[in-house]
């Protein structure tokens, strides 16, 4: 069917919040359920296949190339096209600050060529495929990711924790914009190219930036303090998910920004939400700031 969709990993976040968009724009919502579902049984007919699936980072290795391999097969037989979602590990350590459809994937550690892998595996496979970037996320509810887990955590106290420097710009995305850039990308599958890697507009916000931010929207002072990664570094024996965020610790002292010309170009008319209301939702506020965020007489904006 022409607007069917099926969600794989629809109770994750990002399962969750493409399913929700779809239903918004009218598209019937296949639910991926692992209990009751096989994956050639509930993709015959649709149109999309979103693969939100995302196992923890110790499982990677061995899940992520057969989950790649069996969506790939299906979507081949079926004709359907696939909308993954992208991250910025397969730019790398090394990799320049600038994150775009054209910057090469130089990541060397496991996680990042893991990811290196699967995007090449779709780009390789002849199956219509968008790959709709993306930094850290700020998402509508707690669900595990780094601002609801660590950052955000000691807001009531008057300040956030940060995993990296202070100074350092790092990219935020916030959920939901992900959601409706895969929407309009799948509206407008037919003119597009066999494969676009789709980066979305995102904050860039040093954990100073996040701070003042976050300060307007709560309507008072909070500040930013370095998270202590010690304990991570002792719980990794026991363990396995340290490892994989010890692994990721670069990004937040790394400098970068996602340039999102390609978005622009492809999906101009898709509306941004504005960094204070992101904030306002990702801390389940009812606050909707009307001033810019201000940083050295500069505002800051999305990139």
């Amino acid at each position: 069917m022409e607007k069917t969709v099926l969600i794989l990993g629809p109770t994750g976040r990002l399962g969750r919040s493409a399913a929700l968009a779809f239903e918004a724009a009218d598209w019937e919502v296949r639910r991926f359920d692992r209990a009751k579902d096989t994956l050639w049984d509930a993709a015959w007919g649709a149109s999309v296949i979103v693969n939100g699936w995302n196992p923890p980072y110790p499982q990677w290795a061995a899940q992520v190339p057969d989950q790649t391999a069996q969506v790939i097969e299906v979507a081949k037989a079926s004709g359907a096209t696939v909308i993954i979602p992208g991250n910025v590990y397969v730019f790398g350590a090394q990799g320049p600050e600038r994150f775009g459809p054209d910057t090469p994937h130089l990541a060397t550690n496991s996680l990042g060529r893991i990811r290196v892998h699967m995007e090449a595996a779709y780009r390789a496979s002849g199956v219509q495929t968008f790959v709709v970037r993306a930094g850290d996320f700020l998402d509508t509810q707690a669900s595990g990711n780094w601002f609801d887990m660590i950052i955000a955590k000691p807001i009531p106290k008057g300040k956030i924790s940060y995993p990296g420097r202070l100074d350092c710009p790092h990219a935020f995305t916030f959920l939901p914009d992900v959601a409706t850039t895969m929407v309009a990308l799948a509206e407008k599958r037919h003119s597009l190219a066999l494969f676009e890697d789709v980066p979305v507009p995102s904050f860039t916000l040093t954990g100073e930036e996040l701070a003042q931010a976050i300060s307007t929207v709560v309507g008072r002072t909070i500040v930013a303090k370095p998270m202590a990664w010690w304990p991570i570094s002792i719980a990794k024996i026991a363990w396995p998910m340290g490892s994989g965020l010890l692994e990721m610790r670069y990004l937040w002292n790394k400098s970068h920004h996602i340039d999102a010309t390609r978005h622009a170009a492809l999906c101009g008319n898709v509306a941004m939400t504005p960094l204070h209301d992101a904030l306002a939702q990702a801390l389940n506020l009812d606050v909707h700031p009307n001033e810019a965020v201000r940083s050295s007489g500069q505002a800051v904006t999305a990139q």
